[in-house]
Protein backbone atom coordinates (compact mmCIF):
# COMPACT_ATOMS: atom_id res chain seq x y z
CA UNK A 1 0.00 0.00 0.00
CA UNK A 2 0.75 3.63 -0.56
CA UNK A 3 2.12 5.62 2.34
CA UNK A 4 -1.22 8.02 2.57
CA UNK A 5 -3.56 4.65 2.34
CA UNK A 6 -1.92 3.89 5.91
CA UNK A 7 -0.16 6.57 7.49
CA UNK A 8 -3.21 9.33 7.43
CA UNK A 9 -5.63 6.28 9.08
CA UNK A 10 -3.40 6.11 12.48
CA UNK A 11 -4.07 7.39 15.17
CA UNK A 12 -0.52 8.79 15.55
CA UNK A 13 -0.71 11.17 12.10
CA UNK A 14 -3.57 13.58 14.04
CA UNK A 15 -1.54 13.38 17.19
CA UNK A 16 1.59 14.54 15.58
CA UNK A 17 -0.52 17.47 13.83
CA UNK A 18 -2.60 18.12 16.36
CA UNK A 19 -1.47 21.46 17.10
CA UNK A 20 -3.11 22.44 13.63
CA UNK A 21 -3.65 26.75 13.72
CA UNK A 22 -7.71 26.93 13.35
CA UNK A 23 -7.80 30.75 13.50
CA UNK A 24 -5.28 30.49 10.31
CA UNK A 25 -7.23 28.14 8.67
CA UNK A 26 -10.62 30.21 9.16
CA UNK A 27 -9.27 33.49 8.42
CA UNK A 28 -7.52 32.11 5.19
CA UNK A 29 -11.13 30.41 4.41
CA UNK A 30 -12.53 33.82 4.39
CA UNK A 31 -10.00 35.41 2.60
CA UNK A 32 -10.23 33.46 0.06
CA UNK A 33 -14.13 32.84 -0.27
CA UNK A 34 -14.54 36.78 -0.56
CA UNK A 35 -11.56 36.78 -2.96
CA UNK A 36 -13.73 34.25 -5.25
CA UNK A 37 -17.11 36.52 -4.23
CA UNK A 38 -18.61 32.66 -4.23
CA UNK A 39 -22.21 33.14 -3.87
CA UNK A 40 -23.82 31.92 -0.10
CA UNK A 41 -25.11 27.98 -0.87
CA UNK A 42 -22.54 27.72 -3.64
CA UNK A 43 -21.81 24.12 -3.99
CA UNK A 44 -17.88 23.59 -2.86
CA UNK A 45 -16.06 19.99 -3.15
CA UNK A 46 -13.21 19.55 -0.10
CA UNK A 47 -10.99 17.42 -2.00
CA UNK A 48 -8.69 15.70 0.63
CA UNK A 49 -10.50 17.10 3.52
CA UNK A 50 -8.70 15.40 6.41
CA UNK A 51 -11.10 15.48 9.40
CA UNK A 52 -13.12 18.43 7.35
CA UNK A 53 -11.65 21.81 9.59
CA UNK A 54 -12.00 23.43 6.33
CA UNK A 55 -15.47 21.80 5.07
CA UNK A 56 -17.05 22.86 8.51
CA UNK A 57 -16.05 26.37 8.48
CA UNK A 58 -17.01 26.42 4.66
CA UNK A 59 -20.65 25.21 5.73
CA UNK A 60 -20.44 27.51 8.64
CA UNK A 61 -20.50 30.32 6.32
CA UNK A 62 -23.33 29.36 4.21
CA UNK A 63 -21.99 26.86 1.37
CA UNK A 64 -22.98 24.12 -0.07
CA UNK A 65 -20.40 21.61 1.36
CA UNK A 66 -19.31 17.86 0.26
CA UNK A 67 -15.61 16.53 1.96
CA UNK A 68 -14.17 13.71 0.25
CA UNK A 69 -10.92 11.68 1.34
CA UNK A 70 -9.13 8.75 1.10
CA UNK A 71 -9.37 8.05 4.80
CA UNK A 72 -12.11 5.86 6.26
CA UNK A 73 -11.53 6.64 10.00
CA UNK A 74 -11.25 10.89 9.04
CA UNK A 75 -14.86 10.34 7.02
CA UNK A 76 -15.60 8.25 9.67
CA UNK A 77 -14.60 11.02 12.49
CA UNK A 78 -16.15 13.78 9.98
CA UNK A 79 -19.69 12.30 9.51
CA UNK A 80 -20.67 13.34 13.06
CA UNK A 81 -21.11 16.74 11.95
CA UNK A 82 -23.11 16.25 8.86
CA UNK A 83 -26.18 17.95 7.84
CA UNK A 84 -28.30 18.98 4.78
CA UNK A 85 -25.85 21.21 3.45
CA UNK A 86 -22.50 19.39 4.76
CA UNK A 87 -21.60 15.47 3.32
CA UNK A 88 -18.62 13.54 3.67
CA UNK A 89 -17.33 10.70 1.51
CA UNK A 90 -14.45 8.34 1.35
CA UNK A 91 -12.67 8.78 -2.37
CA UNK A 92 -9.73 8.91 -4.14
CA UNK A 93 -9.17 11.96 -5.87
CA UNK A 94 -7.68 10.28 -8.76
CA UNK A 95 -11.53 9.24 -9.81
CA UNK A 96 -14.39 10.84 -10.89
CA UNK A 97 -16.64 12.90 -8.77
CA UNK A 98 -19.07 13.88 -11.08
CA UNK A 99 -21.89 11.99 -11.24
CA UNK A 100 -19.88 9.33 -9.24
CA UNK A 101 -19.77 10.76 -5.92
CA UNK A 102 -21.95 14.09 -6.91
CA UNK A 103 -24.80 14.47 -9.08
CA UNK A 104 -24.90 17.92 -9.74
CA UNK A 105 -21.34 19.96 -10.45
CA UNK A 106 -19.74 22.32 -8.24
CA UNK A 107 -18.94 26.15 -8.45
CA UNK A 108 -15.40 25.33 -6.98
CA UNK A 109 -13.41 23.01 -6.01
CA UNK A 110 -10.78 23.57 -3.09
CA UNK A 111 -7.83 20.89 -2.42
CA UNK A 112 -6.28 22.27 0.78
CA UNK A 113 -2.65 21.98 2.58
CA UNK A 114 -0.83 20.56 0.57
CA UNK A 115 -3.19 17.56 -0.49
CA UNK A 116 -1.79 17.22 -3.71
CA UNK A 117 2.07 15.09 -4.72
CA UNK A 118 1.28 11.69 -3.18
CA UNK A 119 1.68 10.35 -6.63
CA UNK A 120 4.76 8.55 -8.13
CA UNK A 121 3.08 8.91 -11.60
CA UNK A 122 2.31 11.96 -13.60
CA UNK A 123 -0.67 10.44 -14.69
CA UNK A 124 -2.11 10.18 -11.13
CA UNK A 125 -1.72 13.40 -11.17
CA UNK A 126 -3.21 14.60 -14.30
CA UNK A 127 -6.35 12.07 -13.04
CA UNK A 128 -6.95 14.76 -10.06
CA UNK A 129 -6.95 17.56 -12.74
CA UNK A 130 -9.70 15.89 -14.76
CA UNK A 131 -11.32 14.41 -12.55
CA UNK A 132 -11.67 17.77 -10.57
CA UNK A 133 -12.65 19.49 -14.40
CA UNK A 134 -15.53 17.08 -15.02
CA UNK A 135 -16.63 17.63 -11.42
CA UNK A 136 -16.82 21.82 -11.83
CA UNK A 137 -19.81 23.93 -13.92
CA UNK A 138 -18.20 25.70 -16.49
CA UNK A 139 -15.94 29.28 -14.88
CA UNK A 140 -15.95 27.21 -11.59
CA UNK A 141 -12.88 27.82 -9.33
CA UNK A 142 -10.35 25.13 -8.71
CA UNK A 143 -7.83 26.09 -5.64
CA UNK A 144 -4.52 24.07 -5.52
CA UNK A 145 -3.25 25.14 -2.27
CA UNK A 146 0.64 23.51 -2.53
CA UNK A 147 4.24 23.90 -1.23
CA UNK A 148 6.61 26.36 -2.73
CA UNK A 149 9.39 24.04 -4.38
CA UNK A 150 12.30 26.77 -4.46
CA UNK A 151 11.10 28.28 -0.43
CA UNK A 152 11.41 24.17 0.64
CA UNK A 153 14.83 23.85 -0.70
CA UNK A 154 15.84 27.06 0.48
CA UNK A 155 14.39 26.41 4.50
CA UNK A 156 14.70 22.39 4.68
CA UNK A 157 15.52 21.88 8.31
CA UNK A 158 17.33 17.85 7.85
CA UNK A 159 15.79 17.02 11.77
CA UNK A 160 13.37 17.93 14.37
CA UNK A 161 12.48 15.90 17.84
CA UNK A 162 9.13 17.29 18.87
CA UNK A 163 6.97 15.57 21.62
CA UNK A 164 2.77 15.31 21.39
CA UNK A 165 0.69 13.46 24.06
CA UNK A 166 4.03 11.77 25.85
CA UNK A 167 5.39 10.56 22.39
CA UNK A 168 8.48 11.59 21.04
CA UNK A 169 8.63 11.62 17.59
CA UNK A 170 11.58 12.17 15.31
CA UNK A 171 11.23 13.82 12.04
CA UNK A 172 13.77 13.66 9.47
CA UNK A 173 13.72 15.25 6.12
CA UNK A 174 15.52 15.10 2.81
CA UNK A 175 14.91 16.14 -0.71
CA UNK A 176 15.46 13.12 -3.23
CA UNK A 177 13.92 13.17 -7.06
CA UNK A 178 11.89 16.37 -6.53
CA UNK A 179 10.21 14.80 -3.42
CA UNK A 180 10.43 16.09 0.20
CA UNK A 181 10.63 13.64 2.35
CA UNK A 182 9.81 13.00 5.84
CA UNK A 183 11.04 10.46 7.66
CA UNK A 184 9.16 9.67 11.04
CA UNK A 185 10.51 7.43 13.94
CA UNK A 186 8.54 6.85 17.63
CA UNK A 187 8.34 4.75 20.22
CA UNK A 188 5.10 3.41 22.37
CA UNK A 189 5.81 1.10 24.81
CA UNK A 190 9.08 -0.20 23.56
CA UNK A 191 7.55 -1.03 20.36
CA UNK A 192 9.36 0.90 17.46
CA UNK A 193 6.98 2.66 14.64
CA UNK A 194 8.14 3.96 11.54
CA UNK A 195 6.45 6.03 8.98
CA UNK A 196 7.34 8.58 6.01
CA UNK A 197 5.09 11.09 3.92
CA UNK A 198 6.23 11.80 0.25
CA UNK A 199 5.26 14.17 -1.45
CA UNK A 200 6.22 15.84 -5.33
CA UNK A 201 7.86 18.92 -5.46
CA UNK A 202 6.10 20.34 -8.20
CA UNK A 203 7.17 23.10 -10.23
CA UNK A 204 5.11 26.39 -11.31
CA UNK A 205 5.67 25.87 -14.54
CA UNK A 206 4.10 21.80 -14.09
CA UNK A 207 1.28 22.73 -12.12
CA UNK A 208 0.19 25.46 -14.91
CA UNK A 209 0.79 22.90 -17.75
CA UNK A 210 -1.86 20.24 -16.40
CA UNK A 211 -4.15 23.14 -15.53
CA UNK A 212 -3.91 24.22 -19.09
CA UNK A 213 -4.12 20.83 -20.84
CA UNK A 214 -7.58 20.22 -18.80
CA UNK A 215 -9.07 23.39 -19.31
CA UNK A 216 -8.12 25.69 -16.58
CA UNK A 217 -7.09 29.48 -16.67
CA UNK A 218 -4.37 30.51 -13.89
CA UNK A 219 -6.15 33.53 -12.58
CA UNK A 220 -4.05 34.47 -9.75
CA UNK A 221 -0.76 32.56 -7.25
CA UNK A 222 -0.76 33.42 -3.66
CA UNK A 223 2.31 33.01 -1.99
CA UNK A 224 0.84 32.31 1.52
CA UNK A 225 -2.40 32.23 3.60
CA UNK A 226 -3.21 35.75 3.96
CA UNK A 227 -3.49 35.90 0.49
CA UNK A 228 0.14 38.06 0.15
CA UNK A 229 1.66 37.87 -3.64
CA UNK A 230 3.22 35.18 -4.48
CA UNK A 231 7.16 35.26 -4.06
CA UNK A 232 9.54 32.27 -5.56
CA UNK A 233 12.10 32.70 -2.96
CA UNK A 234 10.24 33.78 -0.07
CA UNK A 235 6.60 32.36 -0.14
CA UNK A 236 5.90 29.37 1.73
CA UNK A 237 2.93 28.61 -0.09
CA UNK A 238 2.00 28.07 -3.98
CA UNK A 239 -1.71 28.61 -4.08
CA UNK A 240 -2.91 28.57 -7.11
CA UNK A 241 -6.24 30.20 -8.10
CA UNK A 242 -7.48 28.40 -11.58
CA UNK A 243 -10.63 28.79 -12.76
CA UNK A 244 -12.75 26.47 -15.64
CA UNK A 245 -12.86 28.20 -19.20
CA UNK A 246 -16.15 27.86 -21.16
CA UNK A 247 -14.69 26.60 -23.60
CA UNK A 248 -11.87 23.99 -23.08
CA UNK A 249 -8.78 22.92 -25.54
CA UNK A 250 -9.71 19.11 -25.29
Amino acid sequence: MAWFETWFDTPYYHILYNDRDFAEAENFISLLTNYLALEKDSKIIDLACGKGRHSLFLNQLGFNVLGLDLSKESILHNNTFQNITLQFKVHDMRKEIFPEISAEKADAVFNLFTSFGYFENKNDDKKVFQSVSTSLAENGYFVLDFLNEKWVKNTLVAEEITTKEDIQFTIRKSIADQHIIKDITFEIDGKAHHFYEKVKLHSLEDIGAYAEEFGFERLKTFGNYQLEQFDLENSPRCINIFQKRTFSKN
